[in-house]
């Protein structure tokens, strides 16, 4: 059965091509949620003028789908609560400089 530290580090392979750091180090994503085999993430953008939504969503299916037990992935795009630098890990912080 798949976890949530499993589906994290997975979505550690999701990066930001712009700021080039994962989503999840980056604060990007909200939540995620497991019923048996059906992973939900909630995830955000640093902006909702950023264009790589689609390509996102499709990475998160990709990484998360190959987990052991995993047989959907469905990732769920929100603006609320918009994103701040506030969100990311430390050390993103300290690779972008704040």
């Amino acid at each position: 059965m798949v976890d949530q530290d499993d589906v994290l580090e997975a979505l550690s392979n999701v990066i930001d091509p712009e700021l080039g750091l994962d989503f999840v180090e980056l604060g990007l994503v909200y939540g995620v949620e497991i019923d048996g085999g059906t992973v939900n993430i909630t995830f955000t953008l640093t902006t909702p003028a950023c264009p790589i939504g689609p390509q996102v969503s499709e990475q998160m299916q990709e990484f998360v789908g190959e987990l052991p037990g995993v047989t959907e992935v469905i990732p769920n795009m929100v603006f609320t609560p918009a994103w701040t630098p506030d969100k990311m890990s430390e050390d993103a912080k300290f690779a972008l400089g704040y």
